[in-house]
């Protein structure tokens, strides 16, 4: 894994765990949890989800216009981590709580 990757993945999981705290109100962090968990979430999700969600045509060179997607697809699956971590997370501090 290469620092880009890691970065999209990354930007990708805080992204989808604001959102994701925004929208589902109860299972928020907070804005500095949600950030947190997010780090963890994005390459989480990248590592498991980057095989179902790759946008790239194979046998382009390197450095072409053609890496554009294959980002695009390492911060969709960094945002989704970082969302199923926000709400896993949301809901065990519900559990824990009540």
């Amino acid at each position: 894994m290469d620092y880009v990757t890691l970065a999209c993945q990354l930007l990708g999981g805080v992204f989808g765990a604001l959102l994701s705290g925004a929208l589902f109100g109860r299972l928020s962090l907070g804005a500095l949890g949600n950030t947190i968990v997010g780090c963890v979430g994005g390459p989480l999700g990248g590592l498991i989800l980057t095989g179902y969600l790759t946008l790239a045509p194979a046998g382009l060179p390197d450095g072409s216009i053609a890496e554009l997607p294959a980002a695009l697809s390492q911060v969709a699956s960094g945002a989704a981590g970082g969302v199923v971590l926000v709400f896993l997370v949301g809901l065990l501090k519900g559990l824990v709580r009540d």
